[in-house]
């Protein structure tokens, strides 16, 4: 396997050296458009099946030549999603594989916003299924850890724990504690802000619907001594996942961010520092949330600051394989000392790349095969896990036999 890594930063930077470990491929040359910074992480590692060149996410036609060029059968998209469309056309264009962590960006509905869906998340990949699987390509989407590994868990749920499900509730936080910054995201702060400010996603009975940012507070209970922590409605691609393929009542994602951080988003909306679009300052052309993103640390380096622990999962309720009613909450815990002492990357980017790998090792051996636009939930869960476990980074899974939604 050769493999066009597109992305040197945060959670790219993690893929070579978790890739690094493995020998299920042949190579991986690492794209971004600072050739210098692709450079920096095949240098790090040292390795001869690693090798850099400067790239233009956003060009399809230079990513089809690329591809060509570099003789890379599949791709692996580590940019942010503004980049998906033209990355996914160029791997279906040069009869390349495809993978991606973050799946084509949504458009609200224009009058009814909070209520209706408009162009939902992965609306524009879906809709080139059939041509991928004319040409017998797979674009395997969402499969990251959050989407990803939580669309894995609830594959494994349904199959081995469950007769029937009720609810499926992806549930992300942490502890985590930034030192020496009064504000440093862990993870892009260009994605947070599309999939925090967006309006959350919701399937129900059915059909999916939208509420408002940040609706429906809980406080979730998360294991390994995280503890309990509020997690808020955001939109998410899990919710837009699941339902095609596992039978649900209702599937929701909600995300830990904390009082603090959701006052700073509402702040940048207010002051339109969230828009993606590009305005004028003194002669020269700019996104504010480009702007807001340059300010702020690149998570990638923040790891020696960091201390505490992350935990992606999901919890599932339903009627159990022996008729009794059950609720379980399936769970990956990282540390962030444990992961700077082992990779030198920062628990959360390392969390996020960890997972591609294990997917693109599966594919390599022909543990998981197919044609067409598919997410984690169309293959086998089990060889997943078990690969991930190889890979020194166990799962769990915990009885709720105490509830672990507590009131807001």
């Amino acid at each position: 396997m050769r493999i066009l890594l597109v992305g040197a930063g945060g959670v790219g930077s993690a893929v070579v050296p978790i890739a690094a470990r493995r020998d299920f491929f042949e190579h991986i040359v690492v794209a971004d458009s600072q050739q210098d910074r692709a450079a920096a992480v095949v240098a790090r590692i040292a390795d001869p099946r690693f090798s850099a060149i400067g790239l233009d996410a956003s060009d399809r036609v230079a990513v089809e030549a690329a591809l060509t060029e570099h003789r890379c059968d599949v791709l692996f998209n580590a940019v942010d999603p503004r980049f998906t469309m033209s990355l996914f056309e160029a791997a279906l264009n040069a009869g390349a594989h495809y993978l991606d962590m973050a799946m084509s960006l949504s458009r609200p509905h224009p009058r009814r916003p909070y209520e209706l869906t408009g162009v939902k998340l992965g609306d524009e990949q879906f809709a080139l299924g059939e041509a991928w699987r004319e040409r017998g390509g797979l674009a395997l989407v969402g499969m990251g850890v959050e989407p990803g590994l939580a669309d894995v868990f609830a594959r494994y749920a349904a199959e081995h724990l469950f007769e029937s499900i009720e609810e499926i509730g992806i549930r992300d936080g942490s502890n985590l504690v930034v030192e020496g910054y009064e504000f440093a995201p862990t993870f892009s702060i260009w994605t947070t802000i599309e999939e925090c400010l967006n309006p959350p996603v919701v399937w129900e009975d059915g059909d999916w619907h939208t509420t408002e940012p940040f609706s429906e507070p809980e406080v979730f209970d998360f294991p390994e001594g995280i503890g309990p922590v509020e997690c808020v409605n955001v939109e998410h691609e899990e919710v837009l996942l699941v339902p095609r393929y596992i039978d649900a009542r209702r599937v929701t994602f909600k995300y830990g961010l904390g009082e603090e951080f959701i006052g700073v988003l509402k702040t940048l909306h207010k002051l339109g520092l969230d828009r993606a679009g590009k305005i004028k300052v003194g002669g020269v052309e700019t996104s504010p949330r480009d702007v807001v993103a340059a300010s702020l640390p690149d998570p990638a380096t923040l790891g020696d600051r960091m201390r505490g622990k992350t935990c992606a999962g999901t919890w599932v309720k339903g009627v159990g394989k022996d008729g009794r009613p059950r609720e379980v909450y399936l769970y990956h815990v990282v540390d962030n000392e444990w992961s700077m002492r082992e990779y030198g990357c920062q628990a959360v980017v390392w969390q996020t790349a960890v997972h591609p790998v294990v997917a693109l090792e599966l594919l390599a051996t022909g543990a998981w095969s197919g044609t067409g636009v598919l997410g984690p939930e169309a293959f086998d869960a089990v060889p997943f896990l078990e690969l991930l476990t190889a890979y020194g980074s166990p799962w769990g899974m915990r009885e709720q036999t105490a509830p672990a939604l507590l009131s807001a």
